[in-house]
């Protein structure tokens, strides 16, 4: 096959709200958890994603994976690079979004790039190289208190800079007002100061398609999927994007559905606290998996029990404090894990009994289940909330999965999600 704009997230759904957005603006996106096979048959797209579970990883293995992606996305004939991470810039100071945007620029042989996680639709707005969520600075936000990627320095330009070996500049608000002529100016005056990086400014949509104007020419573009708002419309410039494409069409799944949420973010745990009000509902617990209960076969036997009720909720997310006080027993990385392989085999037991829907919140959650699902790649359908669309998988059995990131959604996203499935 060959596309236009070949992605590289780094995380399942991110990956799915970048897809949302280029399906949103015509072009036709497959999202894949892997570079494929080629026993893996990949439908006819302008666009595909490429969904790593690297976010958290240690920086080489992210970098191997990310290269890995890379790779199968030039012999597939991509004209365009776009590395996606989280709108909040969900990172260390070791990385990973630093070492891996170095990795690919100098697999591309490229020495400029942006880096813009701007999504104002979502509250995620960019003022002289600062992130602000809603009206907050980052650092004041509940990424302060994100059990693996605190954030709390909301300078761009130094959380990047902390994290890249080449310097990190800055093209402002008032730049990328003037439109994409001065951007590009800009661009050129930064590549000459001997700067590889440049955090870019957005208010608002009308920035993001400035930013995907002046960017139609470089090969590597990174941030989060705001950024790619202006993208489709270059390849439709050059005549090589339909004008009047429709491309989130899904087939119909129908079927049981349940609800997954392992995210602890502030924005799920109001969407958990909703649902919780009208819906059955079971809480795995760490501290208890560490202790040897078998709590995904006592959630599978309860689900069963509930389905006829309509669609329950089994989820992991809990308050800041509760998460801390297991990670202070059992270790961050320990108390994570018991989770994850604990919804992934939930999701394996639910699906092997005959659910065929189902909507997962947070960004590991996703990857636990999405592998553990032996999901090789899904189309991307219509939107539930901005960032956030239903998808249906390659391959069968057929099914239908909404994945959405910890911060994205209404309060009452889950319930919403339920009434539009596919």
């Amino acid at each position: 096959m060959t596309i236009l704009l070949g992605c590289i997230a780094d995380d399942y759904t991110g990956a799915t709200d970048l897809a949302n957005t280029l399906v949103r603006q015509g072009m036709r996106t497959v999202q894949l958890f892997a570079p494929p096979g080629a026993d893996i048959e990949v439908p006819e797209a302008e666009a595909v994603v490429i969904a790593l579970k690297s976010r958290t990883n240690p920086v080489d293995e992210a970098i191997t994976q990310s290269l890995a992606a890379l790779n199968w996305l030039q012999g597939a004939g991509a004209e365009q690079f776009f590395f996606k991470y989280c709108s909040t810039f969900d990172s260390t100071p070791q990385g990973n979004i630093g070492p891996v945007t170095e990795a690919l620029l100098d697999a591309l042989q490229q020495n400029f790039t942006i880096a813009c996680p701007a999504f104002p639709e979502n509250g995620r707005t960019i003022c002289y190289g600062y992130l602000f969520v809603g009206a907050q600075l980052l650092s004041e936000s509940g990424m302060r208190d994100h059990p693996l990627t605190p954030m709390t320095d909301s300078s761009l330009v130094r959380v990047l800079g902390a994290q890249t070996r080449h310097a990190v500049g800055l093209v402002d608000h008032r730049t990328v007002a003037a439109g994409p002529d001065q951007v590009r100016a800009a661009f050129s005056a930064l590549q000459a100061e001997g700067k590889y990086h440049a955090i870019i400014d957005a208010l608002g949509d009308d920035d993001l398609l400035t930013i995907g104007a002046a960017c139609a020419d470089l090969k590597l573009l990174t941030g989060g999927s705001g950024v790619a708002l202006g993208l489709p419309e270059n390849f439709r410039r050059r005549g090589k994007l339909p004008a009047d494409a429709v491309a989130d069409q899904l087939p119909s799944v129908p079927g049981p559905a349940v609800v997954l949420s392992g995210s602890c973010s502030q924005a799920t745990l109001s969407q958990v606290a909703h649902m919780r009000r009208s819906r059955p509902s079971f809480q795995l617990d760490a501290m208890a998996l560490a202790a040897g209960e078998d709590q995904a076969g006592a959630a599978l036997a309860w689900a069963m029990d509930h389905l006829a009720e309509g669609p329950p909720l089994i989820y992991a997310s809990a308050a800041p404090e509760t998460v801390r006080a297991a990670q202070d027993k059992l270790g961050r990385a320990r108390a994570g894990e018991l989770l994850e392989a604990a919804m992934a085999k939930i999701a394996k037991g639910l699906v092997a009994a005959g659910v065929r829907r189902l909507v997962v919140a947070g960004g590991e959650t996703s990857g636990a289940v999405v592998q553990a699902l032996g999901v090789h790649g899904i189309r991307i359908g219509p939107q539930i909330d901005p960032g956030v669309p239903w998808t249906t998988t390659l391959g069968q059995p057929a099914l239908a999965l909404a994945l959405k990131s910890g911060n994205f959604g209404t309060e009452d996203f889950f319930l919403k999600a339920l009434d539009c499935a596919p």
